[in-house]
């Protein structure tokens, strides 16, 4: 669970930057639970619980954290089942490059 509380941690410190999603992205760490992006708002407001969304990204917490802090490549990660998307491939490349 620490490795949640981590990735909303670090996406509440860049709320700000996550407007230019213009979307709600919902990021699916189950079993562990569920983060939702709403980059509709500005700031992006971050939430837990699950909900609608235009891109679902499933991948572990842990993933998600080093794709953050730039340790492993999100294409890569996607390439070798570590990442999955459904939906918008597009928003899902957006929320990438505002770690980039």
């Amino acid at each position: 669970m620490a490795a949640l509380d981590d990735v909303e941690t670090s996406l509440t410190g860049i709320a700000d930057k996550l407007s230019v999603l213009d979307a709600k992205v919902k990021l699916d760490f189950s079993p562990d639970g569920i983060v939702i992006v709403d980059g509709t708002q500005s700031p992006a407001t971050i939430t837990r619980g699950d909900g609608d969304a235009d891109c679902t990204i499933i991948a572990s917490a842990e993933t998600l954290e080093q794709i953050f802090s730039g340790s492993v490549n999100p294409m890569l990660a996607f390439m070798s089942g570590q990442l999955k998307v459904d939906g918008s491939l597009g928003i899902a490349q957006r929320l990438t490059e505002v770690f980039s």
